[in-house]
């Protein structure tokens, strides 16, 4: 068992890895590292250049369950984690922060639960710095410091989000930009209007396609503007729904489930200043809706050449 060492002067983590553990191999100690068995004041970190202060303990799980399990209740998966920020996978149909008939289980109350270690009077928690519909899954940021949400939401508009969609129909352009002006009045359903007025938010959604089968097409999404359901809404005005969003038009649910995830974050750290770029790729089963259909193999009977009749003999 490798014992905890109490740092004495600030420094990046991955080289006081090094020199407070020699006789461990790199190699392996960027293994631990990648697989969250470091851990700063009991916390895991994977960012190799985490700022190290005096007085921070840092320790090393190793052996048997040195890895940790990825993923918490809820289903939650933790991609990212420093001191100021962390970066969760969500699973589609979970609620990213309460409302009044749901008050409990979120991917906010779930993970400030875990912070906080079930203890309800616990210090440690998180903050919301954007959401997530319920029926999206992928890359949510939430910060751990509140200095750290305030910088990031001072730049969220001009970070980059990139989404993939699963929608029905092929789409005839390869790319393209759709924009309206969208009237959020009503929380639950947002609609275009047919021009800008006092209560309406001009959007801009950026797309390509990706692939495209029979009956659907697999959109890359970037957003030029951030406004509720704006992805749900915009491919619905362009005759292309997601799949599984009956609110907005769609006929079809083959997963089971709202296509829709959020697939990369490209943001500056709010800290360290340095340009991070997160991803999470398509869950399977939107993913198998492309996937190429196997190819029937032929039977050993029709395989078998036909043999040529004997040459009758002279008499």
């Amino acid at each position: 068992m490798l014992k905890p060492v109490t740092v004495a002067s600030s420094s990046e983590l991955l080289p006081f890895l090094f020199a407070s553990w020699p006789e461990v191999k790199r190699t392996q100690m960027k293994l631990w590292l990648k697989h969250q068995s470091v851990l700063v004041n009991d916390r895991p970190v994977t960012q190799f250049n985490h700022p190290l202060k005096s007085g921070d303990v840092v320790s090393l799980r190793t052996g048997k369950g040195a890895t940790p399990k990825a993923e918490l209740p809820g289903g939650i998966k933790i991609i990212y984690e420093d001191a100021s920020i962390v970066i969760i996978d969500k699973p589609a149909g979970l609620l990213s922060m309460a409302t009044p008939a749901e008050p409990e289980k979120t991917a906010y109350a779930l993970l400030t639960d875990y912070y906080r270690r079930g203890q309800d009077q616990g210090r440690e928690r998180v903050f919301i710095v954007h959401r997530l519909d319920r029926e999206t899954s992928g890359l949510m940021l939430l910060a751990k410091t509140a200095e750290a949400k305030a910088a990031l939401q001072t730049q969220w508009e001009n970070f980059e989000k990139r989404y993939e969609a699963v929608c029905e129909g092929r789409l005839a352009k390869d790319a393209g930009t759709i924009e309206s002006d969208l009237d959020e009045s009503n929380p639950y359903k947002v609609h275009t209007a047919p021009r800008a007025t006092e209560t309406t938010r001009h959007a801009v959604t950026h797309y390509r396609v990706i692939t495209r089968s029979q009956s659907r097409s697999l959109v890359e999404l970037t957003l030029g503007t951030g406004r509720r359901h704006q992805i749900r809404v915009h491919l619905s005005q362009a005759g292309h729904p997601i799949i599984g969003d009956e609110k907005y038009g769609s006929k079809s649910n083959p997963a089971k489930r709202l296509g829709l995830h959020a697939v990369a974050l490209h943001f500056t750290h709010p800290a360290t200043g340095k340009k991070m770029l997160l991803t999470s790729p398509l869950p399977k089963e939107l993913a198998k809706l492309f996937a190429p259909k196997p190819q029937p193999q032929p039977s050993r009977q029709s395989a078998t050449p036909t043999p040529s009749p004997r040459p009758k003999r002279r008499p």
